[in-house]
C-alpha cells in the first residue's frame, strides 16, 4: 500500500487508475477507523513521534479523486468533496449539534465533541473532551483524557509532508482560546493557560529554576505554562514580543483531575 500512495505521489495521472483510487480510499478508511495513524507514538514516554509521510500523502491525494456534491441535514445544506463521519453511538462517542466531524478522522470511545469541528486525519483518543468551538486540525494527534476547552484551536498540517503534526499527549489540559500549531508537541499531563499561543517558533521559557530554560516546540510532561511577554529590540524602540513561561509542574497523582485543581490553585493559571 505505502509503494503505490508513493508512486501516485510522483505521478498524478495515477490518480485515473481505478486500482490507485481503491488503495486511496482505503488508506482514509482506516484512518477513520484508526487502523492506521499520521503520525506512530513512541514505545517509551520520552521517546520520539514517528510521522508516517505516506498516510499524508494519502490524505492529500484524496482531495483531487473526490467530486463535490450538495447534501442537506435538516435545513442545512453543505456543498463540499468530503463527507462526514457517522454512526456515533456504535462509536461510543457523543456528538453534541452543531459539532461536525469529517470522514477520515478518528474518534474512540468516550470521546465528546461540544459543538466544535475535527478535521480528516486527525486522531482524538479515548475519553478526551473537545469543548465548544474548539477546532482539532488535519492530522492532528490528541491522547487519551485530554480536554480542549471552549475556543482552542490545534492546528492542522497536510504539506510538507515532512512536517510533524501537533500532538497533545495523554492527559493534558488545554485552557481556553489556547492555539498549538506548526507541529508543537505538548507532554503528556501539561497545562496550558487559556490564551497561551506555541508556534514553532514560539520561546519557551522553563522559569522555575535560579535560571532561565528556553526551548522550542516542545512543552515538556506536567508543565503548567501560561502566556507572557519577552523584550525584544526594534528600529523603531524595545517592545514586548509574546512567549510562554512555564511556572511550575504538576505534581505526580494517580487522581490526574485531583492534580489538575492542585495545579491552578498553587499557580494562579486562568483556563
Amino acid at each position: 500500500m505505502h509503494e503505490m500512495i508513493d508512486l501516485a505521489w510522483k505521478d498524478r495521472d495515477l490518480l485515473r487508475d481505478a486500482d490507485v483510487v481503491d488503495h486511496i480510499g482505503a488508506v482514509i478508511e482506516k484512518l477513520d477507523r484508526g487502523e492506521v495513524r499520521v503520525a506512530t507514538p513512541p514505545d517509551t514516554p520520552d521517546g520520539a513521534w514517528t510521522v508516517n509521510d505516506w498516510v499524508k500523502k494519502a490524505v492529500v491525494l484524496y482531495f483531487p479523486i473526490r467530486q463535490m456534491q450538495t447534501y442537506e441535514v435538516g435545513p442545512l445544506e453543505f456543498h463540499d468533496k468530503m463527507r462526514l463521519k457517522h454512526g456515533y453511538a456504535k462509536l461510543g462517542v457523543r456528538v453534541v449539534p452543531h459539532a461536525i466531524a469529517r470522514y477520515g478522522a478518528y474518534l474512540a470511545r468516550g470521546v465528546i465533541l461540544m459543538p466544535s469541528y475535527v478535521n480528516i486525519g486527525a486522531y482524538v483518543d479515548e475519553d478526551t473532551m473537545v469543548d465548544t468551538w474548539a477546532t482539532v486540525g488535519s492530522c492532528a494527534q490528541i491522547g487519551k483524557g485530554v480536554h480542549l476547552s471552549g475556543g482552542v484551536g490545534i492546528g492542522g498540517v497536510l504539506e510538507p509532508v515532512q512536517a510533524a503534526p501537533v500532538i497533545i499527549e495523554d492527559g493534558c489540559f488545554i485552557g481556553s482560546r489556547a492555539i498549538v500549531v506548526e507541529g508543537v508537541r505538548v507532554g503528556r499531563e501539561a497545562v496550558l493557560g487559556a490564551n497561551t499561543v506555541l508556534t514553532a517558533s514560539t520561546r519557551i521559557i522553563d522559569v522555575t529554576g535560579p535560571t532561565a530554560v528556553e526551548m522550542r516546540g516542545h512543552v515538556p510532561p506536567r508543565s503548567v505554562v501560561i502566556p507572557g511577554t519577552v523584550p525584544k529590540r526594534f528600529p523603531a524602540g524595545e517592545h514586548g514580543v509574546p512567549c510562554a513561561l512555564i511556572i511550575g509542574r504538576r505534581t505526580e497523582s494517580t487522581d490526574r483531575k485531583t492534580s489538575l485543581n492542585e495545579a491552578l490553585r498553587e499557580h494562579g493559571v486562568a483556563v
